[in-house]
């Protein structure tokens, strides 16, 4: 048989900056491209290709070997040296037995294989410093287990329909299906990295699991498991144990968490889709919610050396960090949808989410440089105990708490199951240095056990209606010296920015308006500061901006007419505002100014602890935001 030269890529390579999983480079790659990370440590690894095919095996009733370095024995073929090998045809109850040399790289090209075992792995990785997985071009390839294993006693391995003890490369321009029905669909104990191909796995437990890492720079992938998505492990390893994804287009529906890493979880690109738990429909208000994942009667095995987390569906989940500093996130979870257990940092990205618990939760810190970040349900929206938001759009609906300041670790909360609750220290603190953030909430709006500091940036509160929460909430102090703030909400629980703040602010207790009502402020000269019209009912209105002066006078009104059609996310501007009610006019003379409309009533203060009596999201969310309020003309 004539040799063929197989080649699935360009002879490139890329050089990637990550925090673990050295590979070496080898002599089917050569480098070339570079793509940094943010992350402190790095190794570089090589984009494979596959050169000439050195050994062909057909597969069937009785299996063909065309070349050296690979045996069968019945229904086993056992590859045990380096080298190129090209397997199609079908094997039928049998076993690809990989167990090479401690440092042979094996390169596998399945060329419309199929292979089915019974009571074991169908591709089992026994030894080799490196595997790579591909799939020939056009090429449909089927890997099934079946849903019990003949293993040795007390051994819990292999788990996988594809098992391996070394580090494991998938690539490819075919499609490579996997069923699980034992546990796992995919595991590596050492490397997982996805280069390209079309991959799909169902899988009894977890889909695609790398223990030091997985790493996924492109192809497609779609995953359906009743564990966990793709996970990575090590938690002995501070370097290892993390997930980063720089690109493809990944599809998962899991029953536990979507994507889950015992360290650091980066997102650099690509196009992701995850549903975790059910959904956010499986919300905290359904029965036996947080019982997720496979029933226990299920043959899902944990390898002894690997440290597993309870039980969560959370989207996107870390132990120590996540950064998100590209691509596309669309997250349908009955849990958190972004969770980590010590720091996020979002850069950039477009990240649409709802959540039956919280939107982003972060134990320790919070920051937002940048993004598209859409939260259309969830019941606290973001959540840590400092939040830091530099730039970026930010769209917020929660049941509770729009933005919440607080301390503490991932336990029950006034009898919340799955809850991420925290003790209040006073300690944590919201800082607002740029962006711009819109927040519809049937609790707090901003609510910081602990302090409040705005510097630039526009806040729009779209607050509660019960009076037993209020639109601003801290326990400290609230200091804004810049941006632009209107938070409109129920006036029982009133609290104004601080009197140490540099911009002045005007707050209006009203009588109670419907929603999409507006609020106009205009200067003694009839000089327009805002128009607003805000999506739920309201009988507060506060506002800070730096077009409030010293000395002069604003007059404040409730209804009447808008002439343009130009809103934005309830402000409205290039028209002319007329047939108000005039609710009263103040002259500026300290940082905060109040007025009252004849009729109304509140309790305001300048601070005090909130209140947490908002519910969960429901089944049918939070309600969508209304339309532009007030008749325009």
């Amino acid at each position: 048989m004539n040799k063929k030269l197989i080649r699935f890529l360009a002879i490139c390579s890329l050089s990637v900056t990550l925090t673990a999983c050295s590979v070496n480079s080898n002599t089917n790659s050569s480098s070339g491209t570079t793509v940094s990370t943010t992350s402190t440590q790095s190794n570089d690894y090589d984009l494979e290709t596959i050169g000439e095919i050195d050994t062909y095996i057909k597969l069937g009733s009785k299996t063909e070997i065309d070349g050296k370095g690979a045996s069968v024995e019945g229904n086993v073929v056992t590859i045990n040296s380096a080298g190129n090998y090209s397997i199609s045809g079908t094997l039928s109850d049998g076993q690809l037995i990989i167990d090479a040399g401690d440092k042979d790289d094996v390169y596998i090209v399945l060329d419309n294989a199929d292979i089915t075992c019974s009571n074991n792995a169908p591709i089992n990785i026994v030894n080799g410093d490196k595997v790579v997985l591909s799939t020939s071009k056009g090429s449909e390839n089927n890997i099934t287990d079946g849903s019990s294993y003949d293993l040795e006693e007390n051994s819990d391995e292999p788990n996988s329909a594809i098992f391996s003890k070394s580090d494991l490369v998938l690539m490819g321009e075919g499609t490579l299906n996997v069923k699980g029905n034992y546990n796992n669909g995919i595991t590596s104990k050492d490397d997982l990295r996805i280069q390209s191909g079309t991959i799909n796995v169902e899988a009894a437990n977890h889909g695609l699991k790398g223990k030091d890492c997985v790493l996924v720079i492109d192809g497609t992938i779609k995953v359906k498991a009743e564990g966990d998505g793709i996970k990575s492990t090590n938690s002995k390893d501070s370097d290892r144990g993390y997930v980063q994804i720089e690109g493809g287009t990944i599809d998962i529906t899991s029953g536990e968490d979507g994507i889950q890493a015992e360290t650091n979880l980066i997102v650099n690109g690509g196009n992701i889709t995850l549903s975790t738990g059910g959904g956010s429909k499986n919300s905290s208000t359904k029965e036996g919610w947080g019982n997720w994942g496979p029933n226990m009667d299920k043959n899902t095995q944990t390898s002894s050396d690997d440290t597993e987390t309870e039980e969560s569906a959370k989207g996107i989940k870390a132990s120590q960090s996540i950064e998100i500093n590209g691509g596309r996130l669309n997250i349908d979870s009955s849990d958190d949808s972004i969770h980590s257990n010590g720091t996020i940092k979002i850069k950039d990205g477009d990240i649409d989410a709802k959540s039956g618990d919280d939107g982003i939760h972060a134990d320790e810190s919070l920051q937002i440089d940048g993004g598209d970040i859409n939260i259309t349900k969830s019941y606290e929206g973001l959540e840590s105990e400092n939040i830091t938001i530099n730039d970026g759009k930010i769209n917020v609906v929660a049941s509770d708490d729009g933005i919440n300041i607080s301390g503490g670790s991932d336990n029950s909360s006034q009898n919340r199951e799955g809850a991420n609750p925290f003790e209040s220290t006073g300690d944590g603190k919201l800082t607002i240095n740029g962006g711009q953030i819109v927040v519809d909430a049937d609790g707090d709006g901003l609510d910081a056990n602990g302090s409040i500091e705005m510097n630039d940036g526009l806040v729009i509160v779209n607050g509660p209606t019960s009076g037993g929460n209020a639109s601003l909430d801290y326990d400290d102090t609230f200091n804004i010296n810049g941006g632009t703030l209107i938070a409109a909400g129920s006036n029982g629980m009133i609290q104004n920015p601080s009197d140490s703040s540099k911009q002045n602010t005007i707050s209006a207790v009203l009588t109670t308006q419907k929603a999409n009502t507006l609020v106009h402020i205009e200067d003694e000269n009839g000089n327009e500061i805002l128009t607003f019209a805000p999506t739920k009912e309201y009988a507060s209105i506060i506002v800070s901006s730096a077009d409030i002066k010293d000395d002069s006078t604003y007059k404040v009104s409730v209804g009447g007419e808008y002439s343009s059609d130009n809103e934005e996310n309830g402000v409205y501007s290039d028209g002319t505002y007329s047939n108000g009610e005039e609710v009263g006019s103040v002259k500026i003379s300290s940082s905060v100014s109040n007025i009252t409309q004849d009729g109304a009533s509140s309790n305001t203060s300048p601070g005090g602890g909130g209140n947490m009596d908002g519910e969960r999201p429901n089944d049918k969310g939070n309600g969508e935001p209304g339309g532009p309020g007030g008749n325009r003309q």
